[in-house]
């Protein structure tokens, strides 16, 4: 394990040479990708170099228990029974610190949240889950940014893309993908009866130009009116745009800017994410060994977690976890089960590599 933390922080000096060369300077997709790479591999080397320091401080306090003064021997004692526990600490994390990274974790991200089973109660609850990502992000100091949406006349939205831009985003909304199930009393609901209804959520990394490189000749581009609360952008100017990509079937709209431009960014946005997210798929599929030691699959039909309303519950049934503080989490406290979710796959990854 020391051999490997050694290495890395070999790499890591390298890679510190090569951002300090004008001729990597100047290559602007080279530049971010050995950057990114700094990056990741600095918070492990930090604290092999913190443990590395530990381990001197032991040997230097032992030979001092080996000296004639009784007084520095009983400090020495004291500090030693310190730097153990210390040392100790850091040997539990590293093996944590050394399973394999997701490369999009540092990621910003595209989250797309569709209504499903229920109706207008599916699209209010979808409504309710952008509040709670949105707040999330918030205390996380991310920055959320809508790409499109498709509102209902009674609140909420059938369909609602946007992007969550911030260090880390991907590794903490990575765990929220797949079919969200609510259970309450809808209001459009005269009998009293608790409904049962469903909200389908993507999380995909947002993929960047260096990651993607989209031939135009393979997009077919329409523009149309934008739908929507009337206004003089909405129905009279074709300010929307859809792009279809011919090599995938891949098709996306963006109609929530009131310039073309900016919806065609929008756009071309959320296809190179969808086009990034549709490859990397594949690439699972292939490799059953690595799907089984994901905390679920991350299948937008895969039931993940309930919100029981009359309970006042949340339960994520991917590792059994309920917690009876729904409005809370409802408000963007969702550390304690991204926590949960967090740990429980680093157990199983660890499990698989012992």
């Amino acid at each position: 394990m020391l051999e490997k933390l050694q290495a890395i922080e070999n790499k890591f000096l390298e890679i510190e040479s090569m951002l300090g060369d004008p001729s990597i300077i100047a290559d602007v997709n080279r530049f971010t990708k050995i950057n990114r790479e700094h990056s990741s591999l600095q918070p492990i080397v930090e604290k092999f170099r913190a443990y590395k320091k530990i381990c001197e401080d032991i040997d230097e306090y032992k030979s001092i228990l080996e000296s004639d003064d009784e007084e520095l021997k009983s400090i020495a004692a004291d500090e030693l029974s310190n730097l153990r526990c210390d040392k100790e600490i850091f040997e539990k994390e590293f093996p944590i610190l050394l399973l394999p990274k997701n490369p999009n974790d540092e990621k910003n991200v595209i989250v797309e949240i569709r209504g499903g089973v229920g109706g207008d109660e599916a699209a209010l609850f979808a409504g309710d889950l952008f509040r709670m990502y949105s707040r999330f992000a918030e205390r996380q100091g991310w920055r959320v940014e809508i790409i499109d949406s498709n509102a209902t006349t009674i609140g909420g939205f059938k369909e609602i893309a946007f992007a969550v831009e911030g260090f880390g985003a991907f590794s903490k909304l990575k765990y929220e993908s797949g079919a969200h199930r609510v259970q309450r009393i809808p209001v459009t609901e005269s009998g009293g009866r608790i409904h049962t209804s469903a909200v389908t959520v993507a999380v995909l990394p947002e993929a960047e130009e260096v990651d993607i490189e989209i031939n135009p000749n393979d997009l077919k581009i329409d523009t149309y009116c934008a739908s929507g609360a009337g206004g003089q952008y909405v129905n009279r100017t074709e300010t929307a745009i859809r792009i279809t990509h011919l090599p995938t079937g891949i098709v996306v709209q963006c109609q929530d800017e009131k310039s073309q431009l900016k919806n065609k960014e929008k756009a071309l946005r959320v296809l190179r994410s969808r086009i990034l997210d549709k490859a990397q798929q594949e690439q699972s599929e292939a490799i059953a060994a690595d799907r089984k030691n994901q905390v679920g699959s991350g299948d937008r039909s895969e039931k993940i977690r309930t919100y029981n309303f009359p309970q006042d519950r949340v339960t994520d049934h991917r590792i059994g976890l309920t917690l009876h503080k729904l409005n809370a989490i409802l408000n963007g406290e969702l550390d304690e089960i991204i926590d949960a979710l967090i740990t429980a796959d680093q157990s199983k990854r660890l499990s698989a590599n012992a």
